[in-house]
This record gives structure tokens, sequence and C-alpha cells, in this order.
């Protein structure tokens, strides 16, 4: 019934609760949070311990060296739709991260590009969508992969059909690759952020809600490229510093 009354559209004449109601745009939203429900027992059962082990028995240096590692293998994708949205200057940018990260960073297990100036930036398709004008569309909760929208969903697919390692892996018929990349991913992410995630989840009245707001705010900020939104636009959280939460879609994003 609570989860019912959550998503029931308001009455026509209740002009704030309306604007409310359009606001969070989470029409499905009872089947949503079950989804979430799902996605919660599946991290408390696989990924959350999974995590703590890794992070409990693996040097800082290694943790860091895979998540450099695993991050410098997004760079084409992220190039591409630098590209796609017309930053050449950012554009530049990746590929000479992924040049001096590849060779002198050995593989990008060392990020040397940021220790000249160079730092990391994410794109994706997206995002790209979102430059050309796409709508956002209602708030999506996609089992494994976390929080979502049409617009990003339809980017992830794409992502990963430009990913030249997702292709050659699927045209070899080596489909363990992106599996183990994607695992990977999924440990990095959780290992890095797993206190923020539970100090999160325990402060939150409304941990579903409190992802949905962040997961929102963080695709704003990406699409901005960190600049400051309009003052019409209302009060946000500072999503700059890489919150742990929001970067569930960093998650997202990171995956190939």
């Amino acid at each position: 019934v609570v989860l019912s009354s959550c998503a029931q559209a308001p009455d026509s004449g209740d002009a704030l609760a309306t604007a409310e109601y359009r606001e969070i745009n989470d029409p499905a939203e009872p089947t949503m949070r079950a989804v979430f429900g799902f996605n919660r027992v599946l991290d408390s059962a696989v990924l959350k311990p999974v995590s703590k082990t890794y992070r409990d028995i693996a040097p800082e240096t290694i943790r860091m060296g895979v998540h450099n590692f695993l991050r410098n293998l997004r760079s084409p994708v992220i190039f591409i739709n630098d590209v796609l949205q017309g930053e050449i200057d950012r554009a530049g940018v990746t590929l000479a991260r992924f040049l001096i990260n590849t060779t002198v960073g050995i593989l990008g297990i060392n990020d040397q590009a940021a220790e000249m100036g160079l730092d990391y930036h994410n794109e994706d398709f997206g995002q790209t969508l979102a430059i050309w004008g796409i709508e956002e569309g209602p708030y999506l909760m996609l089992p494994v992969f976390g929080p979502s929208s049409p617009r990003d969903t339809i980017g992830l697919v794409v992502d990963f059909f430009l990913d030249p390692l997702n292709l050659m892996a699927f045209n070899t018929d080596r489909r363990w690759i992106t599996l183990s990349r994607q695992s990977a991913n999924a440990v990095d992410f959780r290992s890095r952020h797993y206190d923020e995630i539970e100090d999160l989840e325990k402060s939150s009245l409304d941990y579903y809600a409190a992802i949905r707001s962040l997961y929102r705010q963080r695709r704003k900020d990406e699409i901005r490229n960190g600049s400051i939104a309009p003052l019409d636009n209302g009060p946000e959280i500072n999503m700059n510093t890489d919150f742990p939460v929001s970067a569930i879609n960093e998650e997202l994003s990171e995956r190939p």
C-alpha cells in the first residue's frame, strides 16, 4: 500500500503535489523499489563481502593500480564520446592520457598523465544524448546495473558496442574477458567506497530515494562537465568530490 501510494499520480487539482510528482518522475516506483531490493540482496550476499575482503587483503598500492588499469580501458569510449559532443580539447586530453598511461604508465597501472596535469574525466553516450537534446525520461532501477534512465540505458548499450575490448572479446568468443572486467569494476568501486555507502544506507530515512536523488544530481553534473548550474535550477548537493553513492553511476559508466 505504501509503495503504491508513492507512485500514484496526485489529484489534478493539487498543483504542488503534481509538480512534485513530475519532478520525481518515477512512475514505476513500486517495481523499481522491488528491483532495488533485489540489488541490495545481491550486494549483501556477494559484492559487499567480496569487496571487503579485497580491501582488507590487497595493499592500497595494488588496489590503486587495478583501479587505474580498469579506468584506462575506458579511454577509447570516452574519446569517442568527447568527439561526438564536440569537446575536441577534452578528446585531446583523453587521447594523451591513454597513450601516456598505456606506455609509460605500464598499461595504465600508474596514472602518469595525471602527474603531468592531464586529469581524468568521464564521458559516455548517455551524456552525449543529453548534449544532443534527448530527454532523460523516467527513473529506472536496473537489475544488477543499478540506477538509470531510458536515455542512460540506451547509452550503456551503445557504449558497450563502442568499446574495442568488448568487440574483440565477442568476436573471438572470449566473453569471459567482458564478464571479468565487469566484475572487477564492481569490486573496485564497492571496495573504494565501502564505508561511505554503509554510512549513507544507515543514515538515510529512505535509501531508495537518496540513491535516486544522488544519481540524478551526479548525471547533471557530468553532463555540465562540472560547471555551475543556473540559479533557477534550485539547490543541489555538490557532486564534484566523486561522492561514493552517486559514483554508483560512475561504476555504471566505467563498465565495459
